[in-house]
């Protein structure tokens, strides 16, 4: 599969869950998430897309100065455009695109580190990051909205469930 491919795969997972939300659920605070919402997981997840889009033009992406835009957290069809616009994206973009990358591990803030990446690495990042995301998004949909169908593999990475479906064979 292309990761462009891939990227779509796990896009429409997250929009086929966030189109079943209720609107109130989607910004209720969850106990498990120390009071964080569903939208707010859902948002930080998309922002990294987000993040590489607009750095891709620039050559220069940096996940750190992202705009934490409280709109995407509280309005579901915000976030289904952003999908929408993600997917386009990943179905045009150069993958061998050479990118910068800024990373700060500073508590000051002060001295960013730039590492050399490109296009396929950073869109292999945020599927993975958005992986990671799904799993913690999916306990909070068990506890907020358990009436959400989940798409098979939701939260579960690709490797792990072709491990299963070897070992159960």
């Amino acid at each position: 599969m292309h990761l462009s491919q891939a990227t779509s795969s796990i896009l429409d997972q997250v929009a086929f869950v966030i189109e079943q939300i209720e609107e109130e659920d989607y910004t209720k605070p969850v106990d498990v998430f120390n009071n964080s919402t569903i939208g707010q997981h859902f948002r930080h997840t998309l922002e990294f897309f987000q993040c590489l889009m607009e750095g891709y033009e620039k050559g220069v992406v940096s996940y750190d100065k992202r705009n934490h835009d409280k709109r995407i957290e509280t309005d579901r069809v915000l976030a289904l455009d952003l999908i929408s616009r993600t997917r386009d994206f990943a179905n045009s973009c150069d993958m061998q695109k050479p990118l910068e990358l800024e990373v700060n591990y500073e508590h000051s803030g002060e001295g960013d580190v730039v590492v050399n990446s490109n296009m396929a690495r950073e869109i292999t990042y945020n599927i993975e990051h958005a992986i990671h995301h799904m799993a913690i998004i999916k306990i909070g949909l068990q506890v907020v909205c358990p009436y959400v169908e989940l798409p098979y593999g939701f939260g579960v990475a690709v490797s792990t469930l072709r491990y299963h479906n070897e070992n159960e064979a």
